[in-house]
């Protein structure tokens, strides 16, 4: 079930929906104490109550905590609040390449610097999350 804006998780308060995939809802959301934007992961009651899917999301608060790029977000709590589980992360700005494409496609020139500077920009996270067992 969707989160309203204004419901309280912790001392977060959710501000709107960013998306939702297989492992859960993505919210943007107000850190109150420290009064700063976040990215909030929640993991439905539904799924927390599976044993294989809960594990799947404590493993991935793992990774992430123990990852440390310019190109990874970062987690910065994680809890539990009415039967669902959730992460709370680095909110990253901008529009999303579904979102951009569906203006139309890139130009060719575009598209290509942006080919070039990927493989740069994701070989060494790679590299970390390889080196670190994932």
């Amino acid at each position: 079930m969707p989160l309203a804006p204004g419901t309280q998780l912790g001392p977060y308060e959710i501000v709107a929906p960013l998306g939702a995939g297989g492992m859960g809802e993505v919210y943007r959301a107000r850190d109150t104490r420290l009064d700063r934007t976040v990215a909030i992961k929640i993991l439905p009651a539904q799924f927390s109550s599976d044993p294989i899917r809960k594990q799947r999301f404590e493993r991935e608060a793992k990774t992430i905590s123990s990852l440390n790029h310019p190109h990874i977000c970062v987690l910065h709590d994680i809890g539990h609040q009415d039967g669902a589980d959730y992460l709370v992360m680095e909110c990253v700005e901008g529009e999303t390449l579904t979102k951009r494409l569906e203006k139309g496609p890139l130009p060719f020139d575009q598209a290509l610097n942006t080919a070039r500077k990927s493989p740069r920009h994701w070989t060494k996270p790679i590299a970390v999350a390889w080196c670190t067992a994932i």
